[in-house]
C-alpha cells in the first residue's frame, strides 16, 4: 500500500451515488470527482505546466508506452521523476501502456508471459510483461500507476473476453508482487467486456488483492452508450466505497456526468485538446467551429460565460485568424479553453454534490448541451 495516498470521502449526494472528497497524494491534494488532462509524453499538447495548473487541473496523465519509447524511463528517472522532468508541481498518473500496445503497436503477440510487439515509431521489437511495466512506471515516478492489462475490444465472444480477463487478473497479481515503491499508488483495472459475470468476477478478485484504487477499463472504445454505462455499473457495484475509482478514457459531458452519478472519482481523455487543435470548441452556447467564415469579423469573446485566459483576452475573429494561419498560439488558446470548460463543468458537479442536487445539475447540463457528442 502506498504511503501518503488515500481518499477522504466528505459527502455523498442523497439522490445519486455521486460523491465528493479529497484525494491525498505525495504531490498534493485533489478534489474529486475530477477530470484529468492527458499529457501523453510528459506534456499536455501546446500548454505549459503553469497553464495546466491555471485552468484548475489537479492530476494529469503521462503514458508509459510513449515515455518508454522516448526519451526512455531511465532518463526520466535521472531527471528526478516525471514531475521534475516536466516541471509540473502537482500529482500525476501513468497508465500502463496496455491500451497503446493494443491500439498502436503492430504484429503483437499476446502470451502468458506478456506481449511482444513492434514500436509504431521505428518497428523495433519490444516486450512488455506485467513486471516490466511496473519497473518502467516506478522509474517514471508518477503518484498513481496502473497495472498492465489487455483492453478487450468490442465486440468479442464470451470465450475471448473470459480468457483475456483471467489473464489480466494473473498479470495484475504479478504486477502487484513486483511493485516496490511505497510512494506510488498502484491501481488494478477491471476488465470483462460487456459480460456482467466477468466484470463482477474481475472486480471481486482485484479487491481481494487490495490495490490502492481501481480503474474501470475497456469502455468508450466504440460500444453503444448504454452498453458503456452498463459496463460501469457491472464493475463499480463490486468496488470498495473507500477507495478511488477511475473511469478510463471518457471526455464527453454525458459520459463524465453519468460516471460521476455512478460513483466515479476520476476521468481522463484526449478529447478536449484533440478537437481544439482541429478548431472545435466546447462553449456554454454549444459547439463552435472556429474555422467558420462567420467568425471572420466577430469581435466578441469565444464564450461570455467562461473565465479562461482565452475568453478573457481574445475574440473569435482573432482565434479564427490564428487557426486558419496555422499558428501554434491559436492551438494553445483553443486547448486552454476546452480544458477549462470541461474542468469547470466538473467543478460545478462537485458543488452540486455537496448541496445534494447533482441529478438536477446533470439534467440541466445535458439539456443545455445535449449528449455533447456534437462537440
Amino acid at each position: 500500500m502506498s504511503k501518503n495516498f488515500y481518499l477522504e470521502i466528505l459527502h455523498v449526494d442523497k439522490n445519486s451515488k455521486a460523491r465528493y472528497g479529497i484525494l491525498h497524494t505525495p504531490h498534493g491534494d485533489v478534489e474529486v470527482p475530477c477530470f484529468m488532462p492527458v499529457g501523453t509524453v510528459g506534456s499536455v499538447k501546446t500548454l505549459s505546466p503553469e497553464e495546466v495548473k491555471g485552468i484548475g487541473s489537479g492530476i494529469i496523465l503521462a503514458n508509459t508506452y510513449h515515455l518508454h519509447l522516448r526519451p526512455g524511463e531511465d532518463i526520466v528517472a535521472k531527471a528526478g521523476g516525471i514531475q521534475k522532468f516536466m516541471n509540473y508541481n502537482g500529482p500525476m498518473l501513468t497508465d500502463s501502456g496496455g491500451f497503446q500496445v493494443f491500439s498502436l503497436a503492430s504484429k503483437r503477440d499476446i502470451k502468458e508471459e506478456g506481449v511482444t510487439f513492434k514500436s509504431h515509431l521505428n518497428g523495433d521489437k519490444i516486450f512488455f510483461s506485467p513486471e516490466k511495466v511496473i519497473e518502467i512506471e516506478e522509474k517514471i515516478g508518477a503518484d498513481i500507476i496502473m497495472s498492465f492489462d489487455e483492453c478487450i475490444p468490442y465486440p468479442v465472444s464470451y470465450e475471448y473476453a473470459k480468457n483475456s480477463t483471467l489473464r489480466t487478473l494473473r498479470w495484475a497479481k504479478r504486477g502487484l508482487d513486483a511493485h516496490k515503491r511505497e510512494d506510488q499508488a498502484l491501481f488494478g483495472i477491471v476488465q470483462g467486456g460487456e459480460f456482467e459475470d466477468l466484470r463482477k468476477m474481475c472486480a471481486e478478485e482485484l479487491v481481494k488483492m487490495n490495490f490502492d484504487g481501481y480503474s474501470i477499463g475497456g469502455t468508450s472504445i466504440g460500444e453503444p452508450k448504454d452498453v458503456c454505462f452498463k459496463m460501469i455499473d457491472m464493475a463499480i457495484n463490486y468496488l470498495p466505497f473507500e477507495k478511488p475509482r477511475y473511469l478510463m478514457g471518457v471526455g464527453s459531458l454525458d459520459y463524465i456526468l453519468e460516471g460521476i452519478a455512478k460513483g466515479v472519482d476520476m476521468m481522463d481523455c484526449v478529447l478536449p485538446t484533440r478537437i481544439a487543435r482541429h478548431g472545435t470548441l466546447m462553449t456554454h452556447n454549444g459547439r463552435v467551429n472556429i474555422k467558420n467564415e462567420k467568425y471572420k469579423e466577430d469581435f466578441t469573446p469565444l464564450d461570455q460565460e467562461c473565465d479562461c485566459y482565452t475568453c478573457k483576452n481574445f475574440t473569435k475573429a482573432y482565434l479564427r485568424h490564428l487557426y486558419v494561419s496555422n499558428e501554434a498560439f491559436g492551438q494553445r488558446l483553443l486547448s486552454i479553453h476546452n480544458l477549462r470548460f470541461l474542468i469547470s463543468i466538473v467543478e460545478g458537479a462537485r458543488n452540486a454534490i455537496k448541496e445534494d442536487r447533482f441529478n438536477e445539475y446533470k439534467d440541466e447540463i445535458l439539456k443545455k448541451y445535449g449528449d455533447s457528442r456534437g462537440f
